[in-house]
């Protein structure tokens, strides 16, 4: 489901955004490549679970919060 991936990675990237992290800092703490944490948060591919515990983690909030609310994928996230 293409829009889930998106507006997921739309999540993390406001999140970052909000704490403070680069992309670059984001992914090297994370153990991934900056143009995959790209990729991630354009929502062109999809990340495992531990990923996103992961990502949580180091952002200090919880998986849930990063994960679209329904109505937020059926609509798309305003940007």
């Amino acid at each position: 489901m293409p829009s889930l991936s998106i507006s997921l990675g739309v999540k993390i990237r406001a999140m970052r955004n909000r704490k403070g992290f680069s992309q670059d800092g984001l992914a090297l703490q994370c153990g991934l490549d900056r143009s995959y944490m790209g990729r991630v948060e354009r929502g062109e591919v999809n990340i495992t679970v531990d990923k996103l515990y992961q990502i949580s983690e180091l952002l200090g909030c919880e998986p849930a919060e990063l994960l679209p609310r329904i109505n937020e994928v059926d609509r798309g996230i305003k940007r």
